[in-house]
Order: C-alpha cells, then sequence, then structure tokens
C-alpha cells in the first residue's frame, strides 16, 4: 500500500500538524512535565528565562519528532520521553544564543528573553539547558542516542559559525546558504527523527531513513521560513518580518533575486546587504526585487523538493496513523503561513 501526501498549497495548514499534535498530545504531556521540571534551579533567573521562552509557543515539532517515531516504530518505554525533552532543550537554547547573535527584539512574537534579561544571562541559561539537555541523553541510557544528538550539537555550532561567514556576503552561493541550513537546522530534525527508531532498537536502513526523513524535512522547513521572511505577516508569524534583510542574513530569496538583478538592483542589494546602509523604504524595494525575479516561487519550489524526499523516506515503514501524520507534518512544514 503506497502513501501520497500531496504538496499543494490548498491544504489546511492547520489540518496537515494537528493529526500529530493529537496523536503524540499525551507523550508531550509527559515531554512538557519533564521540561518544567529540569529548568528549576535555586538560581532565580535560570527558571524565569528559560520558561519565559518555553511557554512561549510554538508547536515544539521537533521533539514531536522524536516521539512520534518512537511511536510508529514500536517503543514501549519511557525513554522516547526522556529524549524528546532533550531536544527541545537543545533547540530552545539554540534560540536563545541565536536571538543574541542577531541582536533580535522579538522570539515567537513576544520579546526576546535578552531584551529582558541581557545577552550575558541569555547564552548562559542557554548553556545551563545545553548542559540538562545532555544529562537527560544519558538519563535514557542509549549510547547511540546520545552520539546522534551530541554530534548534532556539533553540527548545530558549526552552522552558527559558517552563517557569520556568509552574514552580508552576496557572493554567498546557493550551495553554500544549503550547507548552512543544513547545519543549523536540517541536522536537529534528522537527529530527532532518528533517536525515536534507535531506542525502539530498529534496523540500519530503518533509522538511514528516519534520519533523511528528518533532514530533508529540516530542510523545507528553513527555505519555508526563510521564504516567509520576505512574503509572511508579521502577526501570524510571530517575527518582524525582514529581519534576515535588517540582520544581512544571505538567505535563497536573496540569492537568486542578486544573481537574476541588472546592474542597478544589484549595486540596490549591495548598499542594503553588504554595506548596511539601510534607509526607510528599502525593505519594501527589496520585497518588491524579490517577488519581481520569483525568488519565493522558486525558494518553496525547493522546499517542496525536498519535502517530497522527506516523504519518501517514509515508504519503508508500513503505513499507520503515525505515518500518516508525519507525512502530513512535511506539508505543514512547506503550506504554513508562520
Amino acid at each position: 500500500m503506497s502513501l501520497i501526501i500531496p504538496l499543494d498549497q490548498t491544504a489546511s495548514t492547520n489540518a496537515n500538524v494537528d493529526a500529530l499534535i493529537k496523536l503524540t498530545a499525551e507523550d508531550m504531556s509527559n515531554v512538557n512535565a519533564l521540561i518544567l521540571g529540569r529548568t528549576s534551579s535555586s538560581v532565580d533567573i535560570i527558571p524565569e528565562l528559560s520558561q519565559h521562552l518555553i511557554n512561549s509557543g510554538g508547536k515544539r515539532i521537533r521533539p514531536m519528532l522524536t516521539v512520534a517515531t518512537a511511536r510508529m516504530c514500536g517503543h514501549g518505554g519511557e525513554h522516547h520521553i526522556t529524549l524528546a525533552a532533550s531536544v527541545e532543550f537543545m533547540h530552545t537554547a539554540t534560540l536563545l544564543h541565536d536571538d543574541v547573535v542577531d541582536q533580535s527584539s522579538l522570539r515567537r512574537g513576544k520579546i526576546a528573553a535578552r531584551m529582558l534579561w541581557g545577552n550575558e544571562a541569555s547564552v548562559l541559561v542557554g548553556d545551563f539547558l545545553l548542559g540538562q539537555a545532555f544529562k537527560m541523553m544519558v538519563d535514557a541510557g542509549s549510547l547511540d542516542a546520545l552520539r546522534i544528538l551530541s554530534d548534532a550539537a556539533a553540527v548545530i555550532a558549526e552552522g552558527e559559525v559558517m552563517q557569520l561567514r556568509t552574514t552580508r556576503r552576496l557572493t554567498t552561493t546557493e550551495d553554500d546558504y544549503l550547507a548552512v541550513i543544513n547545519a543549523k537546522t536540517a541536522a536537529l530534525f534528522a537527529a530527532a527523527a532518528e533517536v525515536g527508531g534507535v531506542i525502539s532498537n530498529r534496523s540500519r536502513d530503518e533509522l538511514t531513513a528516519l534520519h533523511s526523513f528528518g533532514r530533508n524535512l529540516g530542510l523545507a522547513f528553513q527555505l519555508t521560513d526563510d521564504a516567509l521572511d520576505y512574503s509572511g505577516n508579521q502577526a501570524a508569524l510571530g517575527k518582524t518580518i525582514g529581519d534576515d534583510f535588517r540582520e544581512g542574513k544571505i538567505t535563497l530569496p536573496v540569492i537568486l533575486a542578486y544573481r537574476r538583478a541588472n546592474r542597478e538592483e544589484r549595486s540596490f542589494l549591495e548598499r542594503t546587504l553588504e554595506r548596511n546602509e539601510q534607509n526607510d523604504g528599502d525593505l519594501e524595494q527589496a520585497i518588491g526585487l524579490i517577488a519581481n525575479y520569483q525568488a519565493i516561487d522558486d525558494a518553496i519550489a525547493r522546499a517542496r523538493h525536498y519535502g517530497a524526499i522527506a516523504i519518501d523516506a517514509l515508504g519503508i515503514f508500513p503505513v499507520s496513523p503515525v505515518h500518516i501524520a508525519l507525512a502530513d507534518a512535511v506539508s505543514f512544514a512547506i503550506n504554513r503561513s508562520h
């Protein structure tokens, strides 16, 4: 029996992810309880700052992947709860660090933690959460899971440094960009999906398939996120539209538009992005330029490509409600408005 999930924009975004949320609700409730318990500390600022971000929303797709793949693979214990919480702590730590590096003022529609507690506290609490994540990995008792998640942590850090090297550099290629998002985003998606199979003692072929599913889902997710920064709705996204432009991030829409632009348009992008000389109205002009060269449509087309690979990777597993919900999550990643 084959599984076919359409990747069209007419699909209901909420419906695409609601099935996964419902199927993992009980386990995710336990994950959330563990997360709150592990943020406790006698140092008041640690639980205050941690819970500010943890409670600020987000669908927690990454830990949900660990819970869902473990269930799809027949795991009957509780270690998937511990590993899912570890995944969320890793993600939360990177958000705290990212906001400091990017000097962001909003996160998920709320004031970024660094604006309330300062950059130093945000970085240090992020380090605390990473420490807690590794403690929980050890608690899960799987050396393979520990290896996979610790490898992902190292790759994510490399991705952050890679992005620093591409910032305000319009000579960045599409391959350079894909290497950054593969490290910064897709690595944790891949690890989150794979460890669910690891603790279920599944075959190497199945673990490879889970890794491929997560990685390609992560690529599709980030491609869409970067496209939305030049085409989305600020209230829906929960972040300021144009942050990437203001921060000089060279994402795929910019790369494609710059390659296709004429000399005058390239000069505009060089002034605003490379030299950071931005005036009122420049963001709107950049959005118009990117739209004129169909860079958003092409970025979403790339996302659909990786989404199709993600869905095909699941084909090794028997069709089940969780299997179908995971495939639906790919459509959510691409078709979402936030």
